[in-house]
């Protein structure tokens, strides 16, 4: 019985390390983090409170302007009918302002008005607006602009025909493997791996750019590798400069970075729901915050427009997306929105002059329309309070 006992362990071991050996030889190290920051941490998968886990930069704020409350604040409670969904989804925020005042507030497992959750891509949003802030300073000309400008590996081949555009647009035809079930796919080893960067330029073109939407990490990426180029900071640095200083943030945030230093940019941005909100009252007033215009009104437009593209899966014309922001119509009202796949939500309702925040565990299924159907849930819950 030993013996037979030693075989099995000497088996385990040696099968052991011949899957660790695979994993150098191939370049998949990366996937010992996946695992013990899942699986053997009894985890499926990424989650919103992992800040610790991963080195950041801070993203520093100045001179706070703490939202007022509404004369209204709080008396209006989530329907009953509503709040399971609240609750399945696991929600830990959600917060309403109508008028630039909160008119609701309301947390759940101990977060507050000052814990910072994960924005996974809604950060891709928030890269947008940077690149916004980066042509108003003349330090992008415009986005029709070549990327091999300010990248040379775009210099040669069919990258040299794509733009800033088709980033922003997510329709630069290279295929990055926007797998979120695969561990071998872009969006984990861009999350757990050692070099962003160099996972981002090795992929390759397989579309004509400019021509088919398809949603990848990659792309905004790229932005945030542009960014750091024209401006010579860190995102994260620019990001606190020009955006979350101008802004009167409450809190300051965070951007987790790979080991190199490089921002994640199209994920991992912590912040908490007061300041996400910010982000959307910026847009709402055109890029304007308090007479000071950080983005200009004609870049804002832009980004809020339905880009001319054709759906990878369908062939169909895209309605939902724009320059790194989504795109909606609900009960007659147009939405923009960003969106994290941990159901992390920021929605603006311009006729409404009403923001919602929703930030949680889980998201519900998509629709037809690609549209997570727990989204129809906060906005329900958020209408009946105005």
């Amino acid at each position: 019985m030993q013996k037979i006992f030693k075989r099995f362990l000497l088996g385990l071991i040696t099968v052991f390390l011949v899957g660790e050996l695979l994993l150098l030889i191939t370049g998949n190290w990366y996937i010992n983090k996946v695992l013990a920051m899942t699986i053997f941490s009894g985890k499926t998968g990424p989650d919103i409170d992992e800040l610790h886990l991963f080195p950041f930069h801070e993203v520093a704020n100045e001179q706070p302007q703490p939202w007022s409350k509404s004369v209204d604040y709080n008396k209006q409670q989530i329907d009953n009918k509503l709040l399971g969904d609240f609750v399945t989804y696991k929600t830990v925020g959600f917060l309403v302002v109508k008028n630039d005042s909160l008119l609701h507030e309301q947390y759940w497992e101990g977060y507050d008005e000052h814990s910072v959750v994960n924005s996974f891509s809604m950060a891709k949003s928030i890269n947008s607006i940077l690149i916004g802030i980066a042509l108003k300073e003349g330090l992008i000309k415009h986005i029709d602009e070549p990327v091999s400008n300010y990248l040379s590996e775009f210099r040669e081949g069919n990258k040299a025909k794509i733009t800033i555009k088709h980033l922003l647009t997510m329709s630069s035809g290279i295929d990055f493997k926007e797998d979120y079930a695969s561990p071998l796919a872009w969006p984990a080893e861009a999350y757990y791996g050692k070099d962003v960067n160099a996972l981002t330029l090795k992929a390759e073109v397989s579309d004509t750019p400019g021509t088919i939407w398809y949603y990848k990490g990659g792309d905004s990426q790229l932005l945030g590798m542009i960014l750091k180029k024209v401006t010579g900071k860190n995102v994260a640095d620019y990001a606190a400069e020009k955006l979350w200083k101008k802004i009167g943030a409450e809190d300051k945030a965070f951007w987790s970075t790979d080991e190199q230093g490089m921002d994640k940019v199209s994920c991992c941005f912590y912040t908490t729901a007061r300041d996400y909100a910010r982000l959307a009252k910026l847009y709402l007033k055109q890029g304007n915050w308090n007479g000071t215009q950080i983005v200009d009104s004609g870049y804002v437009e832009q980004s809020l427009t339905v880009a001319n593209l054709k759906d990878s899966k369908t062939g169909e014309q895209i309605d939902n997306y724009g320059y790194q922001w989504w795109l909606m119509k609900y009960k007659e009202h147009p939405i923009f929105y960003m969106r994290g796949i941990r159901g992390q939500y920021v929605f603006a309702i311009p006729s409404m002059k009403m923001i919602v925040v929703r930030l949680g565990h889980k998201r519900g299924e998509k629709n037809g329309n690609d549209m997570p159907v727990d989204i129809y849930t906060y906005l329900d819950a958020a209408f009946a309070m105005q």
